[in-house]
């Protein structure tokens, strides 16, 4: 088959990921694959001045990224930013929309380029007074894939969509493993910073300030994309890695005792996943995928709460070796119960 992505843009995000696997994964089975992204806009002087100041983040969106370099030139970078029209993309049997910008363009699309579908990774309503648009664009003509059972609930009941699929992402376990091993002497926790307010980080900077007064030899690691920010500061004894390269990120995972997820809204949540192919327990809110993920056994669903945190690191900290060999061991079983090539099987049934 010919299949064609939209992305609206080429980074390291966590939704680039899950594209850029699919891609190479159809193309690695002899479908002819395209993925086609938007020039990328650049930051206005505002928005720059502001994140030198520490004050916000910015992200230059047509960067180039590993992540789609087993595509090569059938990663097609468009030289200007959108609509993508008729003219961008090939002809095609499906053509497959990754964002809402993405559905609306597609819809446009003369059926010589395919199929239509539309992939839901998020409730992608970023910004204020942003909501009418976005869902407009659930009520287009495209068959809709979510990747969580949250987005196709939300769908459901926000928008009487009853049809919609759920794909659950899975995770690149050649890239994300680690060695069984044994809980350290004290206990090591990680969590992802970013200044996304969704992501709700100053709640594990807070759990892990009152955590590290009460548990003996806590020590905490951190990576992200951007510097930290002035009004998100990172205390000096969290040890935090800016862009670390793709191949150490499994390293940082495989560091901890436990990885924290303190996210208010997700699509999904992929470090999730990552963390347990790592042999990592996970504490959770009850964002994205985490409910159908998290079950008792590999970490634990927590209110969006300090109190509820801590109170999760302590019992965490008192786990003999044994105990915690054995959330690691359900973790590690959890990521790697469904895979990436199940997964596609799925998207090819549809």
């Amino acid at each position: 088959m010919r299949i064609t992505f939209l992305s609206p843009f080429a980074s390291l995000a966590g939704g680039v990921r899950v594209k850029a696997i699919y891609a190479t994964s159809l193309q690695a089975r002899g479908h002819d694959v395209r993925l086609v992204s938007l020039k990328g806009k650049t930051p206005t002087l505002k928005a720059r001045l502001q994140a030198a100041l520490g004050l916000s983040q910015y992200k230059q969106r047509n960067d180039a990224t590993p992540l789609l370099d087993a595509l090569g030139d059938n990663h097609i970078k468009l030289s200007h930013n959108g609509p993508m029209t008729a003219h961008d993309v090939p002809d095609g049997d499906v053509v497959i929309a990754t964002y809402w910008e993405t559905a609306a363009w597609a819809a446009a699309l003369p059926a010589s380029k395919g199929r239509k579908f539309y992939l839901l990774q998020d409730n992608e309503i970023f910004k204020k007074g942003h909501s009418d648009t976005v869902s407009a664009t659930y009520d287009l003509p495209l068959e809709k894939i979510a990747v969580s059972q949250y987005i196709a609930d939300m769908l459901a009941e926000n928008h009487g969509l009853k049809d919609v699929k759920v794909l659950p992402n899975s995770v690149d376990c050649k890239q994300f493993s680690a060695p069984p091993r044994q809980k350290g002497p004290g206990l090591t926790v990680g969590f992802l910073y970013t200044g996304k307010p969704r992501k709700n980080v100053e709640l594990a900077i807070d759990v892990l300030k009152r955590a590290r007064e009460m548990i003996p030899g806590l020590e905490v690691v951190a990576f992200g994309s951007i510097e930290p920010l002035e009004k998100l500061p990172l205390p000096s004894w969290i040890q935090y890695q800016k862009t670390p390269p793709q191949d150490e990120i499994a390293k940082i995972y495989a560091a901890c005792d436990a990885w924290l997820f303190t996210s208010l809204h997700e699509g999904f949540g992929l470090p999730i996943l990552e963390a347990m192919a790592c042999g990592t327990p996970v504490l959770a809110t009850h964002a994205g995928a985490a409910p159908q993920i998290v079950n008792g056994r590999n970490g634990k669903l927590l209110a969006t709460d300090p109190d509820a945190f801590l109170a999760a690191l302590q019992h965490m900290a008192a786990l003999s070796a044994e105990e915690w060999r054995v959330m690691s061991d359900a973790a590690r079983a959890t990521a790697t119960s469904y895979s990436w090539e199940d997964a596609t099987d799925i998207l090819l049934d549809y």
